[in-house]
């Protein structure tokens, strides 16, 4: 019971340290999370990540149960109870043609999930990861001089334009896969997704002292119900062989949403310190809004021999150019990823070489994300893209008593994204992903004679 307990409290402590870090700390440094929702989350766990992020086609890897969001279906498979927590980090390079490097790093809870199977054959899995992450501050100088000349300290024509914003969405579910014939399986998740999105723009003058400057603050409350759904067909070759093809995807959906909205004017004196706003002229407070999500599709096919290896592929496809917020279109574009990737056991049953027993994991991102950003040095937009790379390794623990099976998932993803054309900034970032597998056999009843 004393077990029970501590599991308890974890997730409790989990709910509290997500919930505020979807609304009060910035935990991605991106310029590009300044459009939309923010950076998306994968949605998978490190195990997955490690594999270049394919999940829709997976549901045991080598033997273990895994609670895997992406895909309800792949519930059904969980045979033993399944807890997962992990933490994330991650190393940002920021660079821009004429600037200086920015370097930054950021660290989270990354995920808490449980899975209870229900009866041979299917499952209930419940959790909390987070949806979207907001987090920049960067700001542009620009010279509205006639000249093309360099600006000067002291050039009155100057402005400062500040953009500055954090905050996120949460997502916590709960889902049931079932099994309803001898290789289908299908499922669902009912999500509630909620956090907060904070935006603040500045626009200063900073050598024409007497002048107003203005201050644009946006944010938006989000909570409502999002739903998931997915299946999985198997199409065994032998008793160690298979294949599996998924598909999952989340619904359309609109959540609801309070607005606070407030654009103020103020004077700075010779050394920058900001007087009272002088007027307000926009200030909205709670007014009730929508923020409209799109469906997103994904595809994946997976072959596994058990405790041997396992390849996949993945690919999504995301509206998000329907994506809306307060009424209006986001000016999104519409998302495709593909996730190649797999893992390799050398001997899961050795027992004279730990490191055989080792999953070694790597795989591919591809992604054209759904940014779609103003050039900075002329007209038109331009189509964010991203690359990366991923391994990892699941490293197994002894067995308790037969019955609690323990591993620990490692992945790390080196990747870019973004481009230096068109005054853009390129993103060169790492991240580590850190989680903790959990199979254990709860709620049983013994018999003593």
């Amino acid at each position: 019971m004393t077990k029970y307990i501590k599991f308890l409290l974890l997730f409790l402590l989990a709910g509290i340290m997500l919930d505020a870090s979807a609304q009060s700390t910035a935990t991605t440094s991106s310029p590009y999370s300044r459009y939309g929702i923010g950076d998306l989350n994968p949605g998978v766990l490190p195990q997955n990540m490690a594999m270049g992020g394919i999940a829709t086609a997976i549901d045991r890897i080598n033997g273990y149960s895994q609670v895997n969001p992406l895909n309800p279906a792949s519930y059904s498979a969980i045979g033993l109870t399944t807890i997962d927590v992990g933490l994330y980090a991650s190393i940002f390079s920021l660079n821009q043609t004429g600037q200086t490097s920015q370097r930054d790093a950021n660290f989270r809870l990354s995920h808490l999930a449980f899975g209870i199977p229900i009866s041979r054959g299917s499952a209930l899995a419940f959790g909390l990861m987070p949806y979207s992450e907001v987090g920049y501050n960067y700001t542009r100088t620009l010279n509205r001089g006639f000249n093309s000349t360099p600006a000067s300290p002291a050039d009155t024509n100057l402005t400062n334009l500040s953009y500055r914003g954090e905050g996120g969405l949460s997502k916590a579910f709960l889902g049931y896969g079932f099994t309803i014939a001898r290789n289908l399986k299908l499922g669902a998740n009912i999500s509630y997704i909620f956090g907060n999105l904070k935006q603040l723009n500045i626009t200063e003058f900073p050598n024409l002292y007497g002048v107003l400057n203005s201050r644009d603050e946006k944010s938006y409350s989000v909570g409502g119900v999002n739903y998931d759904y997915g299946a999985q067909y198997q199409w065994n070759l032998s008793l160690t062989r298979r294949i599996i093809f998924g598909y999952s995807a989340q619904a359309q959906s609109a959540l609801n949403s309070q607005k606070s909205h407030i654009v103020s004017h103020y004077r700075t004196d010779g050394s920058g310190n900001e007087s009272l706003p002088t007027d307000s002229i926009i200030n909205i407070q709670g007014a009730k809004t929508k923020l409209q999500l799109p469906n997103v599709h994904h595809f994946g096919i997976s072959y596994q021999r058990d405790q041997k290896f396992l390849v996949g592929v993945d690919y999504t496809m995301g509206n998000w150019s329907a994506l809306t917020i307060d009424g209006a279109n986001a000016g999104m574009s519409n998302s495709k990823t593909l996730n190649l990737g797999g893992q390799i056991t050398p001997n899961a049953n050795s027992i004279n070489s730990y490191w055989a027993t080792v999953d070694y994991r790597a795989g591919l991102i591809l992604d054209q994300t759904y940014f779609n950003v103003n050039n900075v040095t002329g007209g038109g937009q331009t189509n964010i893209k991203s690359y990366a790379a991923t391994f990892g390794f699941g490293l197994p623990l002894r067995a308790v008593n037969g019955t609690s099976f323990y591993k620990i998932n490692l992945a790390a993803e080196i990747g870019r994204r973004g481009t230096l054309t068109n005054g853009l900034v390129q993103e060169n970032y790492f991240k580590i992903r850190i989680g903790f597998t959990l199979n254990d056999r709860w709620f049983q009843r013994y018999k003593f004679d």
